[in-house]
C-alpha cells in the first residue's frame, strides 16, 4: 500500500533539514538533536534497504511557489503560497508499506518538535497495476 508522508513546517529561515531553522528544536540540548537525527537517519536507511521508500524531496522556500487557479474561465498565476498559514509543506516522502499499521509505525519517527506531519493513502494503493 502506497502512503505519502508530508512535512508541514515553519523554518525560520527557511532550510533543511526544517528541524535545525525551527525554534522548539533549536532549545533541545545537542545531545537530543543528534539522537534525533539519528533515529530519522536509520529509519531512512531501514526503508531504503526494505524498499519501502519510494521518493522523497524536500521542497524548496514556500515565498518561491506559484499558485495557478481559474478566474471567470481565465488561468490566474499569483506569488504563493497561502499567506494566512503559518506552516507550509516542507518536503513529503511516498513509501510502500504492506500496510497501514507500518505506514503509521514510519511516520511517527518523521515527526520533531515544531513540525506537523501528515500521513495520507495514496489514490491508487496498488501503484502501478491500476
Amino acid at each position: 500500500m502506497k502512503y505519502v508522508i508530508l512535512i508541514h513546517a515553519n523554518p525560520q529561515p527557511w532550510g533543511h533539514p526544517t528541524g535545525e531553522f525551527i525554534p522548539e528544536n533549536q532549545a533541545l540540548p545537542a545531545a537530543q538533536r543528534e539522537h534525533l537525527n539519528a533515529e530519522f537517519e536509520a529509519v531512512l536507511t531501514e526503508m531504503q534497504e526494505s524498499g519501502e521508500l519510494v521518493t522523497g524531496e524536500a521542497l524548496g522556500d514556500p515565498s518561491t511557489s506559484r499558485l495557478f487557479r481559474w478566474n471567470a474561465g481565465t488561468p490566474v498565476v499569483t506569488d504563493g503560497p497561502y499567506s494566512e498559514f503559518k506552516e507550509h509543506l516542507a518536503g513529503f516522502f511516498l513509501i510502500d508499506v504492506a500496510d497501514q499499521a507500518r505506514a503509521e509505525e514510519i511516520t511517527s519517527k518523521f515527526s520533531g518538535p515544531g513540525e506537523t506531519v501528515e500521513l495520507r493513502p495514496a489514490m491508487w494503493p496498488g501503484g502501478d497495476d491500476q
